[in-house]
């Protein structure tokens, strides 16, 4: 048995491997490095170096390395950009899972754990958002990953795929110092890339109705969702039926104000974080309830915000 993890050189990617090789599971990484970092794979894993638009070469690792399964992070992930480039995020993301799926079908692998997203839902008018909040995503990225869960959807009707989504909100800290978020939009990156530089981090706004008027949103530690991904695998493999879609959420939440607060104390470096206007269409708070994937999954959050801030701090000075 062994499981291919697509976008596996990615920062998420990585830890989904490095959560397979810790639970004795064989897994191979495919990632055509567009944003993934070679050096993230440890030396126990294959890497193919291939897009997953590239049938054929997906198709190929899936029978060279014995593949059983897939989990399916591979994409382009950045919301706000992908208004700007519909066509680039449809063509990564849509088109991409239909070569997948195809290359899927044609070796006879039948089970897919889908990185879907909290995009989905858009901006709920819920205090907390559940599995069947109603869809409306905003961005091209939102809408592309709803229609990736339809894809598995479709194909499980006609195929019998095996199959479940898990949806999630901010991902940070680091598993492993030597893999941390390179993305140049994620609030973590900012606020430490503007430390390290001698700038001062911002708040786009401390007027919001939540306890202290700024934004509270899940963040989650990578490691914890990498288990819940290798955990949704093994059930699969073990031939149990899962929900079609699970949110990996706090349940509660953290704001703005209160990441800054544990950035400050965590590296040492005493700020006040300037205060912008509210960004257009942010919504004051959004939280997930993990209730259906800590029945399923054994979904916790086994981290703090400070061992969130701690680790990814750490990665962050070793790769500077």
């Amino acid at each position: 048995m062994a499981w291919l993890v697509t976008g596996g050189a990615g920062y998420i990617g990585a830890h989904v491997v490095k959560a397979f090789e810790e639970a004795g599971i064989a897994a191979v990484a495919l990632d055509n490095l567009a944003s993934g970092r070679e050096g993230f794979v440890g030396p126990k894993t294959p890497l193919v170096r291939a897009s997953i638009l590239d049938r054929d070469a997906v198709e190929r690792a899936v029978t060279e390395h014995g593949v059983t399964g897939v989990v399916h992070l591979a994409g382009f992930k950045y919301a706000g950009v992908s208004v700007q480039k519909p066509l680039h995020t449809y063509d990564q993301n849509v088109t991409g899972t239909v070569r997948l799926l195809e290359a899927m079908a044609a070796t006879g692998v039948d089970k897919i754990v889908f990185s879907s997203s909290a995009a989905v839902y858009g901006t709920p008018d819920v205090d907390l958002v559940v599995e069947d909040t109603p869809k409306n995503p905003q961005s091209p990225y939102g809408e592309s990953k709803l229609i990736g869960e339809w894809l598995l959807r479709d194909q499980a009707v006609a195929t019998g795929l095996k199959h479940t989504s898990l949806r999630y909100f901010n991902v940070v800290g680091s598993g492993d110092p030597s893999i941390y978020d390179t993305s140049p939009h994620n609030l973590f990156p900012l606020v430490f890339d503007a430390l390290v530089e001698g700038r001062t981090p911002k708040i786009n706004g401390d007027d919001y109705p939540t306890p202290d008027g700024t934004n509270v949103r899940d963040y989650l530690h990578v490691s914890d969702l990498a288990l819940a991904h290798v955990e949704a695998a093994r059930l699969l493999e073990a031939g149990e039926e899962l929900e079609v879609a699970y949110n990996l959420g706090s349940g509660d939440g953290v704001s703005v104000r209160e990441i800054m607060t544990a950035v400050a104390r965590v590296t040492g470096i005493d700020f006040e974080p300037e205060i912008g206007p509210r960004r257009a269409g942010d919504p004051a708070r959004i939280v997930a309830s993990g209730d259906l994937a800590a029945r399923d999954l054994g979904w916790q959050m086994r981290h703090s915000l400070e061992d969130m801030v701690r680790s990814a701090w750490d990665a962050r000075r070793r790769a500077a």
